[in-house]
């Protein structure tokens, strides 16, 4: 409110400053357009001795005066005008003033017609602010800022009970706010085929099909799965918890790729996207420890778009649950994890393994490097290929993506550059800086503690 109210005083002075260049305007008009004109070169009648009669200086005044009465209604004409404009400008002037008036009596703002770009934008983000409040939801609004243009805004707003959202694009050049676009997204039939490549794991297949069935095929209903199996061990549990699904849920759209071959999460994705033979579709490469909303499947069809925008979200990864809840006998749930707290997880905005992009996009770019083999490497130089490209990256938090704690290996055969990521993802996915704080000074912490309990029981012994 303070900011609003120095923003109005500077206007009112801009406007008082322009009212003052106004009035000068006007007397300097007057002045030049009454002033007599004078020709150095012209002679006057009758001084070199020509005879003029009462008809020639009779016609000479006549002429004279319609002159100047041509140039009075000139003058009127655009005396009127700038009388018109001072008119307006008084009138915005008031307007900001009872404006600003309203906001000093703690009124809350209301936009109008005739807003700034700085004062739509302020009452943009509060309406969005508000719509999250009432609907309990977050809405998937993003910005991204363009060094040498300006900044874009997309704005999704969802309809009450239906599978349709409206979505408003806004530029804001380093200059006045422009309205881009306002159109209706239905993403009623937006398949999403989520591939998920595996090589064992066989618990955490369970846990992520548990979060598929509650959220793909009791909420969503418009996804196909894609399994891209590695090896022979394991395999018959994966196809049977896969049986098991159907059976219970009657949900046959999925499909299982079992490659004989050593692990490898590059060459799994493009085995699921080339195997999917019915067109265009969007896809979502998956790991088997991420947890998803149904919000986050929404965004992932509002964020893509074929030949356009490819979608890279960013992750919110949680922490070692046996640190986080260690006062507690066992950690909760799974599900009462998942909240956003810095002692809880973290945001992996150094992670380009989750992204939602059409088929067409992933096949024209060339897919995944073969040559990457074994842990990382594979999705940065996707990601990277995407940004030199002529499609647009977008890259924000997910709100509805978790990234499930589980204990990390790094393989002896990774590259010296392979295993410092691994042991840098895995360092940062352990605990919060404070909680490995407390593990560090552990023995530190202990001791204190036992001087006091002597402490305590000294006095109260004295």
């Amino acid at each position: 409110m303070p900011r609003r109210g120095v923003i109005l005083q500077t206007r009112t002075h801009w406007l008082l400053l322009g009212l003052a260049l106004l009035c000068s305007l006007v007397l300097f008009l007057y002045l030049l357009e009454c002033a007599p004109q004078t020709d150095g070169d012209a002679s006057l009648p009758g001084v070199v001795g020509e005879n003029y009669g009462k008809e020639y200086y009779r016609a000479l005044l006549q002429e004279q005066e319609e002159h100047y009465q041509t140039r009075a209604t000139s003058l009127k004409r655009q005396i009127a005008q700038l009388k018109q404009e001072l008119q307006e400008m008084s009138e915005k002037m008031r307007s900001l003033q009872e404006r600003k008036n309203v906001g000093a009596n703690g009124i809350g703002y209301r936009g109008n017609k005739e807003q700034t770009p700085s004062d739509l934008l302020e009452f943009l983000h509060s309406q969005i602010d508000k719509a999250e409040v009432s609907t309990g939801a977050k809405l998937p609004s993003y910005y991204r800022t363009e060094r040498d243009k300006g900044t874009q805004y997309e704005l999704f707003f969802k309809k009450a009970n239906l599978m349709e959202y409206r979505h408003i694009t806004l530029f804001r050049p380093f200059g006045p706010l422009m309205k881009v676009k306002s159109e209706m997204i239905d993403i009623s039939r937006l398949v999403i085929n989520i591939i998920v490549p595996l090589a064992e794991r066989t618990e955490a297949f369970v846990q992520f099909m548990q979060n598929f069935r509650d959220v793909c095929i009791h909420q969503d209903k418009r996804i196909h799965l894609t399994v891209v199996y590695f090896g022979q061990e394991g395999l018959s549990k994966v196809k049977s918890i896969l049986e098991s699904v159907t059976s219970e849920s009657n949900f046959h759209n999925y499909t299982l790729i079992s490659l004989n071959e050593e692990f490898n999460r590059g060459r799994g994705l493009n085995v699921g996207a080339r195997a999917w033979d019915s067109g265009e579709v969007l896809m979502f490469f998956c790991d088997v420890d991420i947890y998803f909303s149904a919000e986050f499947l929404n965004s992932c069809r509002l964020n893509a778009e074929p030949g356009k925008k490819v979608f890279y979200p960013v992750v919110f990864s949680l922490y070692n649950p046996a640190i986080v809840y260690a006062s507690q006998d066992v950690p909760p749930p799974v599900e009462q994890q998942l909240v956003h707290k810095k002692d809880s997880g973290f945001w992996r905005d150094f992670g380009f393994g989750m992204t939602c992009q059409y088929r067409s996009d992933f096949l024209t770019i060339g897919g995944f490097d073969m040559e990457v083999k074994g842990w990382g490497g594979e999705d940065v130089h996707l990601y990277r290929k995407y940004l030199h490209g002529d499609l647009i990256v977008v890259r924000s938090p997910a709100p509805g993506l978790f990234h499930l704690w589980h204990e990390k290996r790094c393989a002896d055969e990774l590259t010296p550059e392979q295993y410092r990521m691994c042991i840098q993802s895995k360092a940062m996915s352990e605990a919060s800086h404070s909680h490995l704080g407390m593990l560090v000074f552990r023995e530190e912490i202990e001791a204190h503690l036992r001087k006091q309990a002597y402490r305590t029981d000294s006095e109260a012994g004295g």
